[in-house]
């Protein structure tokens, strides 16, 4: 392993922040850079070697290979840790206009709800791993919610209770039951899971990240955040009666000014029950 790649690696070892998720693409991120810090010419680097010469290199790489915007600012935003961690935030300009990298669309303009057919997800060989497939749509979980889920903690009958510890920036919340087959759902995580979670106990976080990981790929399943947005678009059409804009329904624009009173009240709630807290995001998830 070159310099560069270990030093990196053992940078973030060393700064665990945010959910293992969002640990795990940094280091992802970082050793790509590695890589093409060395495939550019840039040899016998180490961590506290970076410059504003390597950004603008990589910055011109990754303009040429076309990646959308989102993937490049969220690489600008690793290399702001990188230049954070080693104490020389100057080599990276905090804002991204300094480099011409355009504002990012946060309003979608089509639906990103994704759907897991019965056949795909029979295919998927893990029982633990199908049941956290199960339970991303059916209550708007983030994966890592879904791998952590706890039966025995989380149902309290009327309402699913997260704890902090399994959430994206650790923020407890609560997402309602409201149907037949969510409890019917819950029923059988409960039997699978009995009084632990969706990880068997001779197993952690990342070995069973791994796995579902290795089994959804197997199955040809991707882009599995869309899981989230089918919920979202589900609650809202079950809480005002017509499709998001997202989904093929109205925008803001055709919405009478009732309408648009409980659009926002909606949209709230549903940023709530996703973990948000935020209106706007909602956005991106229904559309506007």
């Amino acid at each position: 392993m070159r310099d560069l790649n270990y030093q990196l690696k053992q940078l973030c070892r060393r700064n665990r922040d945010g959910s293992y998720a969002t640990q795990q693409n940094r280091e992802r991120q970082l050793s790509l850079m590695a890589d093409q810090l060395h495939a550019l010419g840039y040899r016998a680097m180490n961590a506290r070697s970076l410059k504003p010469k390597h950004v603008e290199a990589l910055l011109r790489r990754w303009q040429g290979e076309g990646l959308s915007i989102g993937t490049v600012k969220n690489r600008m935003a690793a290399l702001r840790w990188w230049a954070h961690k080693i104490d020389r935030r100057h080599v990276v300009a905090r804002s991204n206009d300094h480099y011409g990298i355009p504002e990012r669309s946060f309003v979608s303009t089509e639906s990103k709800a994704k759907q897991v057919d019965r056949a795909a997800l029979e295919s998927v060989r893990d029982p633990h791993v199908r049941m956290s497939l199960e339970l991303q749509p059916a209550f708007g979980l983030r994966r890592e919610e879904a791998i952590k889920f706890n039966p025995s903690y989380a149902d309290r009958g009327d309402r699913l209770v997260l704890k902090d510890t399994w959430t994206k920036g650790g923020k407890a919340r609560e997402i309602p039951v409201r149907n037949e087959a969510q409890r019917e759902l819950l029923d059988r995580v409960h039997r699978l899971a009995g009084r632990g979670s969706l990880i068997p106990g001779h197993r952690n976080y990342r070995q069973q990240l791994r796995i579902y990981e290795r089994h959804t790929a197997n199955a040809g399943l991707s882009k599995l955040h869309g899981l989230r947005h089918a919920y979202a678009q589900q609650r809202y059409e079950e809480l005002t009666g017509w499709k998001s804009p997202a989904a093929g329904g109205p925008t803001a624009a055709r919405l009478s000014a009732d309408e648009r009173r409980l659009d926002k009240a909606v949209r709230l709630q549903i940023s709530v029950e996703l973990g948000h807290e935020r209106e706007p995001v909602t956005a991106v998830y229904l559309g506007r």
